[in-house]
């Protein structure tokens, strides 16, 4: 999932953005979450001392601060080398200055006209949205799910297992931070699933990598997560 953050030291301007990206991630179904929005950035870079995902930036230029927009930008490359970052200013002739500070900014929007700017940035988030996904899946393996409209694509490494969902035809997968649910069967998944995932039970499938323990006494599988699974006395030899 994308992480997205707003650093905007006017407040009416920063509300307008705000507004007009949760609209987009909503009405889109996009695979990702607005986690702060500020108008100080030494705020914006100590929650990034926390952040494990990669992040989606919007910055205004003038913030009113010790440091500039394009200063914040060059900070925020220490902690997060992949990330999106997307100038939104007045100031349309300060766009030459992303190349003399290095950040590599995905683009550059004007906040002369709301409407378009709520445009652009639609266009922004569907843009990094794409990319985010090239690079995951080229970089990692990864399982893509369609659930809800929307796609959504989960590293193998945190998978922790499927589970038979109560709602007919649908499984929960068990990540390490999130479940999600969807339409398959545990039989659909076992057989095209590679060897890393092995049937523990006929309601269960389990990633091995991410096993801490198993309690062949109790008939109990725990996760690296502290989540647990059962397992069949059938299954446990294969296992």
């Amino acid at each position: 999932m994308l992480h997205i953050f707003v650093c905007e030291d006017n407040a009416v301007q920063r509300q307008t953005i705000v507004q007009a990206i949760q609209n987009t991630v909503l009405i889109e179904e996009l695979d990702m979450q607005l986690v702060l929005d500020t108008g100080d950035p030494y705020v914006l870079l100590e929650k990034l001392k926390t952040s494990r995902n990669t992040g989606i930036y919007f910055l205004d230029i003038d913030l009113g601060s010790h440091i500039n927009g394009m200063q914040l930008a060059q900070q925020i490359r220490l902690f997060d080398p992949r990330g999106f970052i997307i100038f939104i200013t007045a100031h349309s002739e300060l766009s030459y200055m992303t190349f003399q500070y290095r950040v590599e900014a995905m683009d550059f929007v004007l906040k002369d006209t709301p409407a378009e700017m709520e445009v652009k940035i639609k266009e922004c988030l569907s843009k990094a949205m794409e990319r985010y996904t090239l690079q995951a899946n080229r970089t990692h393996n990864v399982y893509t799910i369609e659930t809800c409209g929307r796609k959504v694509s989960v590293d193998y490494d945190d998978i922790l297992f499927f589970e038979t969902s109560s709602n007919i035809h649908k499984v929960i997968l068990h990540a390490k931070n999130r479940q999600i649910e969807f339409f398959s069967t545990i039989k659909e998944l076992a057989n095209t699933l590679g060897g890393d995932f092995v049937r523990c039970h006929r309601s269960f499938l389990v990633h091995k990598k991410n096993i801490k323990e198993i309690d062949t006494k109790n008939r109990i599988i725990y996760f690296t997560n502290g989540e647990t699974c059962l397992i069949s006395t059938r299954m446990m030899k294969e296992l």
